[in-house]
């Protein structure tokens, strides 16, 4: 078995399970191209076999359609797969590094190495791809890894379960479920990475935990990411795109739209076109949308209660509401919702929303909103719908996230030629494609002396003409 339930796990068997990873994890140092590509081929296959399943349990979990899932969980896993397979063998191959001046005469290049035992802690927003995929990469880097999914999607961690136990022996990929005990017994261990997903302020103690034994991590973690509307921005697209990116799984996405700065001269149009959209795809009453299969649920009540909180928190303050407003509790339900008007006093405005809610602001002047969004912590994602090339300039120099999305929304998490990840409060390092094998990777430095030595030339003892030898060195150093 691959999987561990919490009900049986004791610490005992979680220290058996990482020292079970010792003798694996070194000898996947000698593992090859092609041995990792095989075991990538039959976690992809064992994934496509399992889409039916995979379907139902993100159903079951997050009440989401099964073309959502196959858009937003299995797709980006797939391609993260098939890209992997595909460049695995240049990605190992070690790098030549050009010699210095002061190493004439040597040999250099990098090597990448498996860093060791990896622990990847998943959360429930994605249970599938956000567990599979940092696991694509913690593979073809050549290590061992402990998955540990959010107690909250039950019946997704079995398909991921089924997918591990499927492909992998225990010793060298394991599902460990559990709660926050089983959490903080895992980040007691002396791991080599630790790869986490999640919200900044576990994102902390997970950082906290790593520094205990001096781990490396990889920490995608989330924030309030804006939205940039300008005059000229082409409203029809920019409407269907972010009720797409901020609708998607009930707006429980780390790099939704969290909220929108609009033109002034055109937000009321640009409320209208959003009213419609949400109309034209879930239904054009509360209760249509309600019973549409293709709108998803909050994960469990607290958060529908949150959420919900946060949209009477906004209407006190004296924001209004442009459309929805509507929550139920018990069926985890909250309805697609634009607030205007709200003030910065509001709940809303400081905490990530992680729902289908979304204030809009209006905005004169392009540098206020670019001094109020470097005000705020460093989001994740920062879009902007604009077609002037001044407006993309001054947010891409002015600002700071992890990705800059011109009149496109969440599209960036597909593509894996890029690295995908945030800055300081959004997250630490990088994931995806090349980007990912790195993360799970050491980068190993290999220099090797060749037959002639330049440095022999100033061993001590020292002269006149050695002086002269290392003067020129700094002078002509490169």
């Amino acid at each position: 078995m691959s999987a561990m339930p919490d009900r049986d796990l004791t610490s005992v068997s979680v220290d058996r399970l990482f020292e079970s990873h010792a003798a694996t994890a070194l000898r996947l140092r000698q593992s090859t191209a092609a041995e990792r590509r095989l075991k990538l081929t039959k976690l992809l296959d064992a994934i496509l076999a399992r889409k039916d399943a995979i379907a139902e349990a993100t159903q079951r979990d997050l009440g989401k359609h099964p073309t959502e899932t196959n858009l937003t969980e299995v797709l980006p896993l797939v391609g993260e797969l098939k890209h992997s397979i595909s460049n695995l063998k240049r990605w190992m191959k070690p790098h030549r590094i050009r010699p210095t001046m002061a190493a004439l005469g040597t040999t250099s290049r990098v090597v990448y190495q498996p860093k060791g035992r990896c622990l990847i802690i998943s959360p429930w927003n994605y249970p599938l791809s956000l567990a599979l995929g940092p696991l694509v990469s913690a593979v073809a880097a050549g290590n061992t890894a402990i998955l540990k999914p959010s107690e909250f999607t039950p019946h997704t961690n079995r398909v991921v379960q089924d997918i591990v136990s499927a492909v992998f022996a225990v010793d060298e990929v394991a599902v460990v479920e559990g709660a926050a005990e089983t959490a903080t017994a895992l980040l007691s261990l002396p791991f080599d990475h630790i790869f986490f997903t999640g919200s900044p302020g576990v994102g902390k103690k997970v950082m906290a935990a790593a520094a205990t034994h001096l781990a490396s991590v990889t920490l995608e973690l989330g924030g309030k990411s804006p939205v940039v509307i300008d005059a000229t921005a082409n409203l029809h697209n920019a409407a269907e795109h972010v009720m797409w990116g901020k609708l998607v799984n009930a707006g429980q996405t780390c790099i939704a739209p969290d909220y929108v700065y609009v033109h002034r001269d055109v937000a009321d149009r640009f409320v209208e076109l959003c009213r419609s959209t949400i109309a034209g795809r879930y239904g054009a009453t509360d209760a249509a949308i309600k019973s549409s299969a293709d709108f998803p649920r909050m994960i469990h009540r607290r958060h529908a209660e949150r959420v919900g909180r946060l949209i009477d928190d906004a209407v006190k303050s004296g924001g209004k509401v442009a459309y929805g407003g509507t929550y139920d509790v018990d069926s985890r339900y909250v309805a697609p919702t634009l607030l205007r008007d709200v003030p910065p006093s509001a709940s809303i405005r400081g905490e990530e929303i992680f729902g289908p809610v979304l204030p809009i602001l209006t905005f004169d002047s392009l540098d206020a909103v670019i001094a109020e969004i470097n005000a705020g912590t460093k989001p994740l994602a920062l879009y902007a719908w604009t077609k002037n090339d001044r407006t993309v300039e001054a947010l891409r120099t002015n600002t700071s996230s992890g990705s800059l999305c011109v009149n496109l929304c969440l599209q960036q998490f597909a593509q894996h030629n890029l690295p995908f990840g945030g800055v300081n409060n959004s997250g630490i390092g990088n994931a995806h494609g090349f980007f990912g094998f790195k993360a799970f990777s050491h980068e190993r430095a290999v220099m090797s002396a060749g037959p002639l030595s330049a440095l022999e030339m100033l061993f001590p003892p020292y002269n006149e003409r050695k002086r002269r030898l290392s003067e020129m060195l700094i002078k002509y150093v490169t």
